[in-house]
């Protein structure tokens, strides 16, 4: 005969359909985005693990000052290495419908190293075709079969491409951020290529091992000793090992690389969620003690009575994991794959089923929830059957209730009410924190991103810097401007080293009297006193007095300075000192100086000897990429965590206000009316809430602040997380408009309960 408790099990999930399909949404959400998240970042991930073979991507590059000659070509590859001339030029372009100002980095096409994955169209044919990069190419709206104007040339765009050494548009490798918005890589036939003009003709090569390291630390010796060997060869200008090439390997360490967070993200979830389900069946037990009591008497085992209450949860998240999966593999997958090819300029990839996503995401929420309400269950189930039958639940009883302050009836009610839900309130709370982090990021990072923009202009020395090849012109005499405000500067770049990263920080040599960068009594500093920006003081925690190593990038040298005191207005990690100290330490000519200084444009200095000049654009390029990748995901995510916040808050005061029936009826039947007893019971609701709202705005953001400090830790660069009082403010107004919402249908449920509750049930 069948055990007539299943019956029930499908008519305690149809009674309460309102709730149980909260519940399977919130899951069901949650599984299926953290699936497609899981499967899309395998999927990915493998196609850009398999790359670096299909693509023959190279080992590393350098540049030299000067093209190699044969001989000195044979000379390097006689260090066991393969060169490969990967030659670019870089232009100014005007692109798309709102004619963009763009810098493009050009390239004949590549045969045999860093090969290329044509996306849309085709390779040039013709010298009036250029393939660009797909994702450079979408931000700016252009499609194949465009024109855009590339210096004063105008190119129809043949073709939408991917380059396996460009999957992050990083301009230049010690850049924060890429830019895939303002800078592209491009392909033209190598005739167009010879008519460029050589004005800012870049002599890069590539280099493949003939022999591959077998693992990271050997791939690291091996290129410290060809750096050495090539060095003593060679003038180079320029070296990076594929292993510290952000423009390769940002893309690798990215991807997957928050699957734990996410898996953490969904456990916490589903562990709120089984908390929930612990309460509603804490609730429910406690109303059916007396059935509960009889069907102990009449023989049931303890064992049928906790599958029994077992049944309804892990139905649910059973159901809520499968159509998760199901969705996380079409439609979730979908948005995380168009979210990564938005950010990335990665090639086509090929979805692979991942089992272990599987198991993460359907059998361990299964399992996590059995388990918590498997352990609520055994100890609310442990009480004899006759406990059961007199509803005598509680394991602690109080002699005398508990005295509360002498304030008026309604007010000391409320305290009541607060006091007896008091566990469901504690775990009202925890989501509303965990909430709170997400919708933390979700505030934060755009208000942090349009800080940091709004205040650029503070934080740049001047409008203009020109940074020089040489001080000295091809004749040996010193380069000049008119310009009046021009200032020299000199400049270099060392490492910070730590356990997370080599840091690379911008050494500066300024005039004792420099009007761009002020230095408080430079003039009497000490030898290897030196002056460090705030960010390299915030980042590593340096206190002025503190002593800073720093090393050569391509030497052995290290170089140890005192921290006199900061600068404020640099957004970059950096040291400043004057440059006559400059030059002793760095063993310059006592007249040898590396740029200029000028808030207005040098147009009497030949473009031949400016390496670059860095400008507002420059400055904010990171910035307005993140803006452009992420401000409208961060919408979306405010709007997932109002209704997270909403669907927990009601599912918590909907038990409360269940819990409460015979109270609510008994109200009624004394005459009390609707409105009045949603005041006592949705008020005292309302100010746990705001309560709870308060201190988790503030949990929320301190959490979100350490996590970003810990983020940035491993990332070249630095820049504070900006809350405002506002921003405080519009996160507590989110979770209290979801809560708002929630107060209609909480008063709908009051209106519902009848007078004769009361009177059903005498406990």
């Amino acid at each position: 005969m069948k055990n007539p408790l299943r019956k029930r099990i499908k008519r305690e999930i149809f009674g309460e359909i309102g709730k149980y399909i909260a519940i399977f949404l919130f899951m069901l959400l949650s599984i299926g985005f953290i699936s497609g998240f899981l499967v899309a970042a395998s999927s990915m991930k493998t196609a850009y693990d398999n790359s670096f073979e299909k693509y023959n991507i190279e080992n590393g590059n350098f540049t030299l000052a000067m093209k190699a000659d044969d001989a000195l070509i044979s000379d390097i590859e006689k260090e066991d290495v393969k060169l490969y001339e990967l030659f670019y030029k870089e232009e100014n372009a005007i692109v798309g419908k709102d004619d963009n100002e763009a810098t493009i980095r050009i390239y004949k096409d590549r045969k045999d190293i860093d090969l290329i994955c044509v996306m849309d169209g085709e390779m040039p044919q013709n010298d009036d075709e250029i393939a660009l990069d797909r994702m450079f190419a979408d931000n700016n709206g252009i499609s194949t079969g465009d024109e855009i104007t590339v210096g004063d040339i105008k190119l129809k765009v043949s073709g939408l491409v991917a380059f396996s050494d460009y999957s992050a548009l990083f301009s230049n490798n010690n850049d924060i951020m890429f830019d895939a918005v303002k800078f592209s890589v491009a392909i033209v036939t190598d005739s167009r290529f010879d008519k460029l003009s050589d004005d800012h003709e870049t002599f890069c090569y590539g280099w493949k091992y003939n022999s591959e390291p077998s693992d990271d630390k050997e791939e690291k010796n091996m290129s410290d000793d060809f750096m050495k060997a090539l060095a003593s060869k060679a003038l180079l200008t320029n070296y990076i090992p594929r292993y510290q090439n952000q423009a390769i390997n940002f893309t690798g360490d990215d991807i997957g690389s928050d699957s734990s967070l996410m898996i953490a993200l969904l456990y916490i979830i589903i562990a709120i969620m089984a908390f929930v389900f612990a309460v509603t069946i804490n609730h429910t037990i406690d109303r059916e003690a007396s059935v509960i009591g009889t069907l102990r008497a009449s023989g049931y085992t303890r064992g049928e009575l906790v599958r029994h209450y077992l049944a309804a949860p892990v139905i649910v998240t059973f159901v809520s994991a499968i159509i998760g999966n199901i969705l996380g593999y079409t439609v979730f997958k979908e948005l995380i794959v168009y979210m990564y090819y938005s950010n990335y300029s990665l090639p086509t990839y090929v979805t692979l089923w991942n089992p272990d996503a599987f198991i993460k995401t359907t059998i361990i929420p299964v399992v996590l929830m059995f388990v918590i309400n498997l352990l609520v269950l055994i100890r609310m189930l442990r009480h004899t059957p006759l406990q059961f039958l007199r509803c005598d639940l509680k394991k602690n009883k109080r002699k005398k209730a508990m005295r509360l302050p002498r304030w008026n009836f309604l007010s000391r009610f409320r305290l009541r009410i607060i006091f007896q839900n008091i566990p469901n309130y504690l775990i009202l709370f925890v989501g509303i924190a965990f909430i709170s982090i997400m919708l933390a990021m979700a505030v934060g990072m755009p208000s942090t991103l349009q800080y940091y923009k709004d205040n650029t202009k503070d934080m740049m020395f001047a409008d203009y810097q020109y940074v020089l090849k040489s001080y000295k012109d091809e004749m040996g005499k010193e380069i000049t401007t008119k310009n009046s405000d021009a200032e020299k500067f000199s400049m270099d770049s060392l490492l910070y080293k730590t356990d997370a990263l080599n840091e690379e920080v911008s050494v500066y040599g300024v005039e004792d009297t420099s009007k761009y960068i002020s230095l408080p009594d430079a003039k009497n500093l000490k030898e290897k006193e030196v002056y460090i920006s705030k960010p390299f003081s915030d980042k590593y925690g340096v206190a002025v007095g503190d002593t800073v190593t720093l090393s050569a990038k391509y030497e052995k040298k290290k170089y140890s300075f005192k921290v006199k005191g900061f600068f404020e207005h640099s957004q970059s990690i950096a040291v400043f000192m004057p440059i006559e100290q400059y030059r002793t330490v760095f063993d310059k000519d006592e007249d040898a100086f590396d740029g200029f200084f000028t808030n207005t444009k040098i147009k009497d200095v030949k473009k031949d000897y400016i390496a670059t000049v860095i400008t507002e654009r420059e400055i904010t390029k990171m910035s307005n990429q993140l803006d452009h990748t992420m401000g409208s995901y961060m919408l979306y995510f405010q709007f997932l965590c109002v209704v997270l916040s909403a669907v927990l808050i009601y599912l918590l005061t909907k038990i409360i206000i269940e819990k409460n029936e015979v109270a609510i009826s008994m109200t009624k039947i004394l005459g009390y009316t609707d409105g009045e007893i949603a005041k006592l019971y949705l008020l005292a609701t309302t100010i746990v809430v705001v309560i709870c709202a308060a201190l988790s705005v503030l949990v929320g953001t301190l959490v979100m602040r350490s996590v970003w400090t810990v983020m940035l830790q491993s990332m070249s660069g630095w820049f504070t997380f900006i809350m405002g009082p506002l921003d405080y403010l519009k996160m507590f107004a989110f979770i209290f408009v979801g809560y708002l919402v929630v107060m209609l249908f909480d008063f709908r449920r009051i209106r519902k309960i009848p007078l004769d509750e009361a009177l059903k049930r005498v406990e």
